[in-house]
C-alpha cells in the first residue's frame, strides 16, 4: 500500500478498513449530528457531535471543531506533531472553519480515518450553519416588535408626494446616518421610521421606540441610560434604552417635547454613542442609529430658544417630511379600501359613492389615524352592506349634509339642485357673474339660465344692463 502523503515516513500504516466498518462508522457520524440537533443547544449539542466522531475514530484521542471569521485572527490548532486536519464548508465566505484529530500516543491515522474526518469534516458544515440560524433565532426574540401597536397602515399610497417618500427612504436606509423625520400628528412617522430599520443593514437588530412625551424627567436617565443593581433601596438593575438598541435602531419620537435638561444629557449620548447607567462607574458603548422625529419644526424651536441648536444640528442632518394627508387627497380611496380589507372578517363593507365624496371633502386634521378610526366606526355603526352617508359623523357630513341635505329631502330634479348650488356660488363671489363662471366652469348663459330658474324674483330685482354689455358677457 502506497504511503499516504499526510502520514509522517517513519510510522506505519494500519491496512485499510472493511467497507462494512465504514459503512457502520458513517452512519455512526450521522446520527450523532441528527441527536446534536434535535435534543442540544449551544456547546452541548456541538460537544455531542464531536463524542460521535470520536467513537469511529479509534485513533483519536481528541477532535476538535475550530470557526473564525476571514481576516481576522485565526484559531490555532493544538501544537500535536501527527494533528490531522480537514477543511470544513460553510456557507458564509467570511467564515473559515476546520475539524481536527489528534492520535493517541504510538498510534497513527489510516486512510479510513482520514475519509471518516472528510466526512465528519462536511456534516460539521451543517452543523454550523444550524449554530447560526438560532442565533438569529434567538437574537429576534429579544427584538421589540411592537410593530404597528395602534394597527395603523402601512406606507400606502399612490400620490408624487408618496412615491418620492418611499424613494428617498431606500437611498436613507442604505447609509447609517441619523435621520429627522418631521410631519403632523398621524401621518405615520414611526411607520417611516421603520420601514428605514426594515431596509437597512440593521435589520436583524432590535428597533426600540421612545415616547419623549411620556417621559418623566426625574426618571430618564435611567430609562434611557439605564441603572445600576442597588443604587437605591428596592432597586432592581436593568439596560436603557439606548442598551436595548445596541446594532439595532433608536427611534426617538417627539423630542421636541424634551425639556432643555433632557435635551443636554441626550446630546452626550448622542455624540458619543455611549452610555453611563445611574449609579454607575463605567461607560457602556452602544453601536446604534438614531432617528428622531417631531410635529413641530425643530428650526422654529430653535429659533425660539425652546430647543438646543448643537442637539438640532446633531439630529437634523438628513430630513424627512411626511406629507398630511389632505396634501394627498388621492390616496384617502386607496387607504379606505385598506381599512375596510383588513377587517373584512369582522365584517364586510363598502362605500358608498356619497361618503367617499365626503371622505374626499375632509380636511383630516388627524391625517391617516383619524381616517382609520372614522372607517372603524363605520364598520360598526353602518346598518346595511354598504355605508351611506347617514353612517357618517355631523362633523365629516359637514357641507356635504348642509348642500345636499334640503335637495334630498325635497326631491329636488338635477337642474333644481344645479340652479341652488349655482346661486351659492354666485353668492359667495359678491354676485361677480364673470368670477362665478370662472369657478363653475361655464358660460354666462348657461349662469343666466340657472339664476333664471331658480328664483326670477331675483332675476327681476337684478339691476339691469347696457345691451352692449350685455352682449359683452360682462357686469
Amino acid at each position: 500500500m502506497a504511503q499516504p502523503a499526510w502520514a509522517p515516513a517513519e510510522h506505519r500504516v494500519l491496512p485499510p478498513r472493511r467497507r462494512g466498518e465504514r459503512r457502520r462508522g458513517i452512519a455512526v457520524v450521522c446520527q450523532a449530528l441528527a441527536a446534536s440537533l434535535m435534543r442540544e443547544q449551544g456547546d452541548a449539542q456541538r460537544d455531542r457531535f464531536l463524542d460521535g466522531v470520536r467513537r469511529v475514530l479509534p485513533a483519536a484521542a481528541r477532535v476538535t471543531l475550530r470557526d473564525w471569521r476571514a481576516g481576522e485572527t485565526p484559531v490555532t490548532a493544538a501544537p500535536e506533531r501527527h494533528l490531522l486536519s480537514v477543511d470544513v464548508p460553510t456557507a458564509d465566505p467570511r467564515i473559515v472553519a476546520a475539524l481536527d484529530a489528534v492520535p493517541h500516543d504510538a498510534r497513527q491515522f489510516d486512510e479510513w480515518d482520514v475519509q471518516v474526518l472528510t466526512l465528519a469534516g462536511r456534516l460539521a458544515g451543517v452543523l454550523l450553519e444550524v449554530e447560526a440560524l438560532r442565533r438569529t433565532q434567538r437574537a429576534n426574540a429579544f427584538r421589540v416588535f411592537p410593530s404597528r401597536p395602534d394597527g395603523a397602515a402601512p406606507l400606502i399610497g399612490s400620490t408624487p408626494v408618496m412615491c418620492a417618500l418611499r424613494e428617498r427612504i431606500e437611498r436613507l436606509a442604505a447609509t447609517d446616518f441619523t435621520v429627522l423625520i418631521e410631519g403632523e400628528s398621524g401621518t405615520g412617522k414611526e411607520l417611516v421610521a421603520r420601514q428605514i430599520h426594515d431596509l437597512s443593514p440593521r435589520r436583524a437588530g432590535p428597533f426600540v421606540a421612545v415616547n419623549c412625551a411620556a417621559l418623566v424627567e426625574s426618571l430618564l436617565e435611567a430609562e434611557l441610560f439605564g441603572i445600576e443593581e442597588r443604587t437605591a433601596t428596592g432597586v432592581r438593575g436593568r439596560r436603557g434604552k439606548f442598551e436595548h438598541a445596541d446594532t439595532g435602531t433608536l427611534f426617538l419620537d417627539e423630542v421636541s417635547d424634551l425639556s432643555l435638561s433632557a435635551q443636554a444629557k441626550l446630546l452626550r449620548a448622542i455624540q458619543e454613542l455611549a452610555v453611563e447607567r445611574v449609579g454607575g462607574q463605567g461607560v457602556h458603548c452602544v453601536d446604534i442609529r438614531i432617528v428622531a422625529a417631531t410635529n413641530r419644526s425643530l428650526r422654529s424651536l430653535v429659533a425660539d430658544g425652546a430647543f438646543r441648536a448643537d442637539l438640532f444640528y446633531r439630529l437634523g442632518g438628513v430630513e424627512l417630511q411626511v406629507p398630511p394627508l389632505r396634501h394627498r387627497q388621492a390616496d384617502i380611496v386607496e387607504l379606505s379600501h385598506y381599512f375596510l380589507e383588513r377587517h373584512r372578517e369582522t365584517r364586510r363593507l363598502k362605500l358608498s359613492p356619497e361618503v367617499v365624496d365626503a371622505l374626499l371633502a375632509h380636511d383630516w386634521p388627524g391625517n391617516v389615524r383619524e381616517l382609520q378610526r372614522v372607517l372603524e366606526s363605520v364598520i360598526c355603526l353602518a346598518r346595511g352592506e354598504r355605508a351611506e352617508l347617514s353612517d357618517l359623523s355631523p362633523a365629516l357630513r359637514g357641507d356635504a349634509e348642509t348642500i345636499l341635505g334640503p335637495s334630498l329631502k325635497h326631491g329636488d330634479t338635477l337642474r333644481e339642485w344645479a340652479s341652488r348650488y349655482a346661486r351659492l356660488v354666485w353668492q359667495r363671489h359678491a354676485q361677480n357673474k364673470r368670477q362665478a363662471c370662472v369657478t363653475l366652469g361655464i358660460s354666462y348663459h348657461t349662469l343666466q339660465s340657472h339664476l333664471r330658474y331658480g328664483n326670477r324674483m331675483l332675476w327681476a330685482r337684478e339691476p339691469r344692463t347696457a345691451p352692449a354689455a350685455r352682449r359683452a358677457g360682462v357686469d
